[in-house]
């Protein structure tokens, strides 16, 4: 799975490497380098306009933990953080995102633990390990985004919600040393494509899915204050010996 990851790209130079032409410049998201499940995070995407029925590429953000519109609660999208890519294009939870509310969320890496076994020196633990191009390129992951109306709430535009997912796959290269699972990315010269909302062919789709960075990853142990989603800030990226 991927639970948490890193994202601290300025939104001017999101717009700039997506070609991004709406973006709301009062919203803003602080730089973060422990994202976990129901923050606030970037995305790109592509709407038609209601009225002039232009496609636009937007920067936005979305909620991490995909609410379906059926969902009765919000507290659904907690669970739902990772659509797996064997099964998201016939999951009722996620087909219809697959087919028309696909995005990418920017990335500058992702957190996975490695189980280490019990010693007779040491107790079983988890050791998290920040995984990320070797060229320290953005990573564009591969995502779906709903939009969730509160059914207890009135007309008003607050009761909306849009909220994302990211795909994963069976991990390979430095991140399946860690953990069997691991997102999937698109490649920049699918970004058209993936984003195109009237682009609906599930086979080609997946086609556009491929391992981060085509798989030159390099994966590094980091401190266990990533565990804790209070910490935060760039120290939490600083590679430990004794892991």
């Amino acid at each position: 799975m991927c639970g948490r990851y890193v994202s601290t790209r300025r939104p001017q130079d999101l717009v700039d490497l997506f070609d991004v032409t709406r973006w709301d410049v009062d919203l803003a998201l602080a730089p973060n380098w422990n994202v976990a499940p129901t923050n606030d995070v970037w995305s790109v995407l592509e709407r038609v306009d209601q009225t002039s029925g232009e496609v636009t590429r937007q920067l936005r953000p979305l909620r991490w933990g995909l609410v379906p519109s059926w969902a009765k609660s919000l507290s659904v999208g907690s669970k739902m953080i990772n659509a797996r890519v064997e099964t998201v294009a016939d999951k009722p939870a996620y087909r219809r995102a697959f087919a028309k509310r696909r995005c990418l969320l920017p990335a500058d890496g992702f957190y996975e633990w490695q189980a280490i076994a019990a010693t007779e020196a040491t107790k079983a633990h988890k050791q998290p390990y920040f995984i990320a191009p070797a060229d320290g390129q953005v990573m564009a992951l591969a995502s779906l985004y709903e939009f969730w109306r509160d059914p207890a709430a009135s007309d008003d535009p607050e009761a909306w919600w849009a909220t994302c997912t990211i795909i994963t796959t069976e991990a390979t290269d430095a991140a399946g040393r860690v953990h069997p699972r691991m997102p999937l990315a698109v490649a920049p010269d699918d970004w058209n494509a993936w984003l195109d909302p009237a682009h609906q062919d599930a086979d080609e789709l997946r086609a556009m899915l491929a391992t981060p960075a085509a798989g030159l990853l390099d994966a590094r142990p980091v401190s266990t204050a990533v565990n804790n989603v209070r910490n935060n800030g760039p120290h939490l990226l600083d590679t430990i010996t004794n892991a």
